[in-house]
């Protein structure tokens, strides 16, 4: 079992979000999708969770710094991103 904190893009925030959504082992966040674990996170942790917050999610999902995630991957976030407002 790996730290949550050991995956990319995952800092002390982040983490600490992820295990007020019950998320605590690196298995339960890559079940999760990340527009899934997003939401839970704004509805019940952060209101204001942001974009970057949503990037980070994907590049730790994918084992990839966020400077790594292409600009389509990018642009699908930001769609899923702009109809949580």
């Amino acid at each position: 079992m790996t730290e949550l904190s050991n995956l990319p893009n995952i800092g002390i925030v982040l983490e600490e979000n992820l295990r007020k959504i019950g998320v605590t082992t690196e298995e339960q966040f890559k079940e999760k999708g990340t527009e899934q674990i997003f939401f839970e996170i704004r509805q019940k942790v952060d209101s204001g969770a942001c974009l970057h917050m949503l990037y980070g999610i994907e590049g730790a999902r994918k084992g990839k710094p966020v400077q790594a995630l292409t600009k389509e991957e990018k642009e699908k976030l930001k769609q899923f991103y702009r109809s949580l407002s």
